[in-house]
């Protein structure tokens, strides 16, 4: 007969096995969530994030702060950790030309390892159940992406011209930090970026590895990459908080499903309002969606730093504080949203853990010093001392929203009431909160950082919205107060849960169901809430009387639906955003992505790029200076192509340009190089600013006739011509424009006269060559990372004759 302990092994057996039989749901999601890209993309990325950031990740993660005593949890968190250690570590490579600093990160680790005294790790198995319950969340959101996420930014076909400015913003931004460091404006050369960048070290740092395309990994692998790490991380910090494996899969599923009250189409129709995260926030703005995957290591940190463990020695106190440290620099340089949000949790938690004590907790005073610190540090350094545009306005968030429905008065109040409802409902959970632990601070510490995020979205504003981002942030923190809550539960009462989340869906659901047109008043903003709330109200009581529990199962129904009345208009608004939020005119030129990627292709990374386009819209009658794409999928700089980064494309500007560029001189120069070109203007561009190419788009003028004469036309598709300034030759003082064809077919030219070819592409950032005065025909190799070519097609051949009107080189297929 099999003993007692031989029957529990077995079990453990079949419950590992069980475990890793799910397992292959993360990889199998991911290559279907990608299967538009070529399979090496993927597999390229993949390999990276396993080898570079997964494992040494996990290494330090685990020497420094010893363990949460689940290996797979400490793998999710780990791997977040090993993304905040390559952020720090990328732009220290990069101001030693070395963009491949990264694959030093795993001797790194294993040094570190044998360095450090061994200690044993308490470990504890994961039940099956939980890791399959988080593989679920993971195909749902997977599957999500396919339909939902995939689709927000178009890579290729007519829509790729079509983005807002968001995107190509985005792209710039990654291609800066990719070829430059420290960071200067990529589309307006001259400032300094005053932004957080820290997201866009991991987008270089994967390019230079991996050579898979920049904007394949802007706009498709990374987001959804942090998509995952966030579903996973919210589950592993939940099984931190609570001690109990059940609260793995209930945090993965909210993350996944469940978001605010926002439940009518007046706050579903804007992307901004829909505060889950799988708000479109998340994956247009790496940002944000990285800062939150680097908060919840950081939350795992601040819990075994204020949980005092009984024989917890120097060295390990000393390990926990190093980790926290790291994640707080990386979030400083990450988001400016963050570190606040934390910051005030972190008070409220040392003024919980000093009052009940009675003497002052040093260790929440060290992580809220080292908080102030780094924000600190990152605004004067990182951000320069620049100036925010957010101001103090109580209401006008409410105020906005209530404009843009035509609505004043009791309307705003009404609309107030509502959102404000549904940012507080996730908070609902802590009202099931059971303590593992004596006073735990924990619980205060989510509970304040949640309400400060809130105040912060109702009491700031800014005109692009930016204030609504401390709301996206807080709402981790009402995930992981609903995930306590519901992993407080005991066993028997799970059933009793999930049927009275049935019951917040349906009322949610039923509430929703007027149609807008059916709104006649100002009070119809509220009619939809009234009816769900009494519907959630009458379920709770039917439910709650059919059950005759004791108070503990009222709670539990009552949390209950007012959580599940939160999953509903998710779902909605994910549908609302199946399709991509594009523009209604081409905000890149026709043929300008090819015109770009042929720059880049025969270009050094230092080469600067002048060009007549401003505009967002071409041609439009209120200029909204919101162009980035040049700078994005060129990956070199602007001398000026747009300057409004911090403005929404919503033309509500009230004259004719948004605002006025901050160099005069410079634009009047570089647009006057489109309208009247002389040899001395392009000299001056040449010279002065180091402009080596021209960019012109036909859309806002048609090309000046002597500009052929002065320049070497390289590219020439759709409405997009790319032009190559040279120095003027001593022997004559215009270079050739039309090359003769030898009998052999390759182009042969007129002794002494100068013709253009691609320069030189240095294989480092940084590295540049001059242009010869009397160049030889080349063509470039590749030398960094997403540089391709043609896989069909001729050499290039100048014909003799007029100008060509087709493009000079093969097309270029968007990746």
């Amino acid at each position: 007969m099999p003993t007692v302990r031989g029957r529990r092994v077995a079990r453990g057996r079949a419950a590992r096995v069980a475990a890793m039989v799910s397992l292959p749901v993360l990889p199998l999601a991911w290559f279907v969530a990608l299967q538009e890209h070529p399979p090496w993309m993927p597999g390229a990325y993949l390999g990276y994030l396993l080898l570079v950031i997964v494992v040494p990740g996990t290494m330090f993660w685990r020497r420094l702060t010893g363990g949460t005593g689940w290996f797979t949890t400490d793998v999710v968190l780990g791997t977040a950790f090993g993304l905040a250690v390559e952020a720090l570590f990328y732009p220290l490579g990069m101001v030693f030309s070395m963009p491949f600093a990264a694959l030093l990160m795993p001797a790194l680790a294993f040094g570190m390892v044998r360095a450090l005294p061994r200690r044993k790790l308490p470990e504890r198995p994961t039940p099956w159940w939980a890791t399959a319950g988080a593989m679920v969340a993971v195909g749902v959101a997977a599957a999500w992406f396919v339909r939902v996420g995939s689709q927000l930014i178009p890579l290729n076909g007519p829509s790729a011209l079509r983005p807002n400015s968001d995107a190509p913003h985005n792209l710039a931004l990654a291609a800066e930090l990719t070829h430059h460091f420290p960071p200067k404006v990529p589309y307006a050369d001259g400032k300094w970026v005053t932004s957080h960048w820290a997201a866009y070290d991991h987008i270089a740092s994967s390019h230079w590895i991996t050579s898979v395309p920049l904007d394949v990994l802007t706009h498709r692998m990374v987001p959804f990459a942090l998509l995952l790490l966030t579903v996973l991380g919210a589950g592993a910090v939940g099984m931190l908080l609570t001690g109990r494996a059940v609260a793995g899969p209930i945090a993965a599923g909210l993350t996944v499903l469940a978001g605010d009250l926002a439940a009518w189409p007046w706050t579903v129709s804007d992307r901004l309002f829909t505060e889950s995260p799988f708000s479109l926030g998340q994956l247009t703005n790496p940002p944000q969606a990285f800062s939150t995957v680097l908060l919840l290591p950081l939350i795992a940190v601040t819990a075994l730093l204020l949980r005092r463990k009984p024989g917890q020695t120097r060295g390990q106190l000393f390990g926990l504080f190093v980790a926290a440290g790291v994640l707080v620099a990386a979030l400083a340089l990450t988001k400016a949203t963050a570190l606040p949000v934390y910051a005030a949790g972190i008070a409220a938690a040392w003024v919980y853990l000093t009052v009940r004590a009675g003497r002052l907790n040093l260790r929440a005073l060290v992580l809220g010093v080292g908080v102030a610190a780094a924000y600190a540090l990152a605004f004067f350094v990182v951000l320069r001392g620049a100036s925010s545009s957010v101001l103090f306005d109580p209401g006008a968030t409410f105020d906005y929203m209530a404009e843009r429905m035509g609505g004043s008065g009791s309307t705003v109040a009404v609309i107030a009431a509502v959102v404000a409802i549904g940012w507080l409902m996730p908070a609902a959970g802590a009202l099931l909160i059971r303590r593992r632990l004596p006073r735990d601070p924990m619980p205060v510490f989510l509970f304040v950082g949640f309400l400060a995020a809130l105040a912060a979205g109702a009491l700031l504003y800014d005109d692009g919205q930016a204030q609504l981002f401390f709301v996206r942030t807080g709402f981790i923190y009402g995930v992981l107060l609903a995930t306590w809550g519901l992993g407080s539960l005991e066993r028997r009462q799970y059933w009793i849960a999930a049927i009275a989340l049935l019951i917040g869906v349906a009322a949610i659901y039923w509430g929703r169901y007027r149609s807008p047109s059916s709104c006649t008043s100002e009070s119809c903003f509220g009619q939809g809430l009234a009816v769900a709330l009494a519907i959630a109200v009458l379920g709770i009581g039917v439910f709650g009387l059919i059950l005759r529990g004791s108070r503990r199962t009222w709670s539990v129904v009552a949390v209950a639906v007012l959580l599940g009345t939160t999953v509903s208009p998710t779902a909605v608004s994910l549908r609302e955003f199946a399709t991509p939020p594009l523009t209604e005119y081409e905000s890149i030129a026709p043929g300008g992505i090819e015109a770009a990627r042929f720059i880049r292709r025969n270009s050094g990374s230092d080469d600067l790029i002048a060009t007549n386009l401003h505009c967002h819209r071409a041609r439009a009658s209120h200029c909204l200076t919101g162009s980035y794409w040049i700078a994005g999928y060129a990956e070199r700089r602007v001398l000026v192509q747009g300057w409004a980064y911090k403005t929404r494309v919503d033309d509500t500007y009230p004259d004719g340009v948004q605002s006025s560029y901050w160099d005069e001189e410079k634009l009047r120069l570089n647009d006057e190089a489109f309208t009247n070109p002389t040899r001395e203007v392009l000299e001056t561009l040449r010279t002065r600013y180091g402009v080596q190419w021209l960019l012109l788009d036909d859309r806002v003028g048609a090309p000046p006739k002597n500009l052929d004469r002065l320049t070497e036309l390289r590219f020439h598709l759709g409405t997009v011509r790319v032009y190559q300034l040279y120095p003027p030759p001593s022997a004559n003082p215009f270079p050739s424009t039309t090359p003769t064809a030898s009998p052999t077919g390759s182009p042969s030219f007129p002794t002494g006269t100068p013709t253009g070819f691609p320069t030189q592409t240095p294989s480092t950032p940084g590295q540049t060559f001059p242009s010869p005065t009397f160049p030889t025909q080349t063509f470039p190799t590749p030398a960094f990372p997403g540089q391709t070519f043609p896989t069909t097609g001729t050499t290039p051949t100048f014909p003799t004759g007029p100008l060509p009107t087709q493009p000079t080189t093969p097309a270029i297929q968007s990746p």
